[in-house]
């Protein structure tokens, strides 16, 4: 894939196992973002700066990663990369990168030891470019979808969608690791998942997708957020059910303020792109 928004670059890093990896999405200076999670069970890191009373104003980069929690501890990598190239809010002691990181759970689909840590967040930032790979690779290396069927999983992996409008452009990269099935229209029968759940609440929380949706549109933190909320209702016309108590599903929103545009046409834009990017995986 060739990232269509000038200045982004995406880098990967796999484990030798092959079992799990994790994704950076690096923005360009001044990028402006904000999150929305709504699944019951996230694994997350500094997702609060970017909250539109905070402080911060810009983003460096958004890290998405299997491991669980443990996977987090990529994160420092990414900042040491980005912070030895100059990169951050400036502080006296010198810059401190902005990288809000999101978790999925994949410890079961390989070994337990092996996890994202700084040295992988460090090699997927050194790799970096604006073409990239989706499928098994990075953070999708160890992700699956339909969880709630167990040995009927089916899917998942790591994605990509985008929508143009004008000079608009949204672009969404999702890790989907869902407990729901992916679904091709809205209002698919979830009757099978309900029934599921109503049978018995013993799954563990396995699951989660995550994502970033990046857009050259000229938006404030407050948009930004309106923006991830849209990104969440692409996952709920694409997985059914969406937003369970097993998942921990959050998506960050980044602009990188080149073209003047509403809101809501870039929401609707990566509704549109968000549901494109999981439906990709379901092979």
């Amino acid at each position: 894939m060739l990232m269509p928004v000038p200045g982004v670059r995406v880098g990967h890093s796999t484990d030798a196992v092959g079992a799990t990896g994790c994704t950076v999405v690096e923005l360009p200076a001044g990028s402006i973002a904000s999150y929305e999670v709504r699944g019951g069970a996230p694994a997350c890191r500094e997702l609060l700066p970017l909250e539109p009373d905070k402080s911060v104003t810009t983003v460096d980069a958004v890290l998405l990663t299997g491991g669980s929690v443990f996977g987090l501890a990529a994160a420092d990598g990414v900042v040491r990369y980005l912070a030895e190239r100059g990169r951050g809010v400036g502080t006296p002691a010198g810059p401190v990168p902005i990288v809000p990181t999101l978790g999925l759970f994949d410890l079961a689909s390989g070994s337990s030891d092996a996890r994202p840590d700084a040295d992988a967040g460090y090699a997927a930032m050194a790799a970096a470019a604006s073409e990239f790979a989706v499928g098994r690779v990075g953070a999708g290396t160890g992700a699956s979808a339909s969880n709630w069927r167990r040995e009927g999983r089916r899917g998942g992996g790591l994605g990509y969608g985008e929508r143009r409008l004008g000079d608009v452009i949204v672009a969404a990269i999702v890790a989907v690791n869902a407990f729901g099935d992916i679904v091709d229209a809205v209002g698919a029968d979830a009757l099978d998942a309900v029934a599921a759940l109503s049978a018995a609440f013993d799954f563990d929380r396995t699951n989660t997708t995550i994502g970033v949706v990046v857009t050259n549109a000229r938006l404030d933190k407050v948009a930004c957020r309106i923006v991830a909320q849209g990104a969440h209702d692409g996952l709920a016309r694409s997985v059914t059910p969406p937003h369970t108590r097993f998942d921990g599903d959050g998506f960050v929103a980044a602009a990188t303020g080149e073209v003047a545009t509403h809101p809501d046409v870039v929401r609707m834009l990566a509704v549109a792109a968000v549901a494109e990017a999981i439906r990709s995986t379901a092979s």
